[in-house]
């Protein structure tokens, strides 16, 4: 693990990286779906709950979810329009008929509120902020995230994090979504730093460490499930293994230097 003592400023990834999205989204499709079913009427009433495997309906609305983020990030869809896209989908799908955009839209709200419920920072966020805030000289902190700007400062502020990470970067304030480069750019020039002062942090090896890395900022994929790392990109399985990478604290593995 080499470590990169030239960085001034430290940008994270918010879903997968400071905020466990997958729990509370499978938390919330758990809770949300039980209330569909429930609410099940006419010809498919007393059938559909039988009829629906809950676990790979769940499955189904991850990759529903990736696959509507992405045509919203691609501007083919609005953050609305992404939204019912899933919800109409899956439940087709599934047997429970077609669903109009206000039924959506209904369910969906719904279950945003268990999603919201469930948001929670990874325990090891606590502690790597721990150390980056004991530093002497701290580096500039932030977060760079493609979704809804309203949604992802809401979920900051919910989780603790709105103090420790001042500066918060959107792709729908910026108008692009990582991987591109401009939106590492607009990050930095937020931190005030150029590319190269600047780390940034992500759960996702192509669209966060590698597109950083591209973009001429020190990537670090954090691989929290132990999978195999490209070759030379700089990967931890820890948010807390993150400063002694970066030079700050306690070097890793070694001792102060």
């Amino acid at each position: 693990m080499t470590r990169n003592r030239n960085v001034e400023g430290l940008l994270f990834d918010l879903d997968g990286t400071l905020l466990d999205h997958d729990t509370a989204a499978a938390t919330a499709f758990t809770a949300a779906l039980k209330g569909a079913l429930a609410g099940v009427t006419g010809a498919l009433a007393g059938v559909a709950g039988a009829d629906v495997d809950h676990e790979a309906a769940r499955r189904r609305w991850a990759e529903l979810e990736h696959h509507a983020m992405d045509r919203y990030l691609a501007g083919e869809l609005t953050f609305t329009g992404q939204r019912r896209l899933r919800v109409t989908t899956l439940f087709a799908e599934i047997g429970l008929g077609s669903w109009d955009e206000a039924k959506a839209d209904t369910w969906f709200a719904g279950y945003l509120r268990h999603y919201e419920a469930a948001w929670r920072a990874f325990p090891d966020v606590a502690p790597c902020l721990a150390v980056l805030a004991g530093e002497a000289v701290r580096p500039r902190l932030g977060v760079l995230t493609n979704g809804d700007a309203a949604q992802q400062r809401d979920k900051l502020r919910r989780i603790g994090l709105g103090t420790a990470l001042p500066v918060l970067v959107t792709s729908s304030e910026v108008g692009v979504a990582k991987p591109r480069a401009e939106i590492f750019h607009a990050a930095c020039a937020a931190l005030g730093l150029p590319p190269g002062r600047v780390a940034y942090v992500g759960d996702r090896h192509d669209v966060d460490a590698a597109a950083a890395n591209a973009a001429g900022l020190y990537g670090v994929w954090l691989n929290r499930a132990g999978a195999p790392v490209p070759a030379g990109l700089p990967a931890v399985r820890s948010l807390e293994e993150v400063p002694a990478l970066l030079g700050f604290g306690q070097p890793y593995g070694g001792a102060a230097g």
